[in-house]
């Protein structure tokens, strides 16, 4: 199971994808309250990689996450630029505007609430497309994968 994570101040994205794409659990939580519910759906689910943005506050989090659930689940940076965009579109499909509000132009639509754990998805599946196409592309292992990963998008 791949947790992804859009690290904040004020709040931040988690959400839980499976290497199937299947989507387990996304939310929007509070900075003050991330230990808990990682610390939760640690016990609930079995958390192997950790993908994280590699914008603002990621090196501190990165710290914070490792203390967390544990030193032997490995913590990704993947770019996150324009993924607040991205999640902004996304928003819609999985929440179609209703009434009136379909007749509102897309480029002009605000999510009503934070999109933040909609962020979160959208690094696991950026890391997800990623690992396919260099596996696809050539016999590489799971370690080798993780170096070409450290190299590219780890700090």
């Amino acid at each position: 199971m791949i947790l992804g994570f859009d690290p904040g101040s004020q709040k931040c994205g988690i959400a839980l994808m499976d290497r199937e794409k299947q989507l387990h659990y996304h939310q929007v939580v509070e900075s003050l309250e991330v230990v808990t519910t990682i610390k939760n759906l640690h016990q609930k689910f079995d958390i192997d990689l950790i993908v994280i943005g590699d914008q603002t506050h990621s090196k501190t989090w990165k710290q914070s996450l490792t203390e967390i659930i544990s030193k032997t689940v490995p913590i990704i940076k993947i770019d996150e630029r324009y993924s607040s965009l991205e999640a902004r579109d996304r928003y819609w499909q999985m929440y179609p505007p209703q009434g009136i509000f379909r007749l509102i132009p897309l480029g002009m639509r605000i999510p009503p609430q934070p999109v933040d754990d909609i962020v979160a998805i959208i690094l696991i599946e950026r890391y997800l497309k990623i690992t396919l196409s260099i596996s696809k592309n050539s016999a590489v292992s799971h370690q080798l994968l993780f170096l070409v990963l450290d190299n590219n998008f780890i700090n």
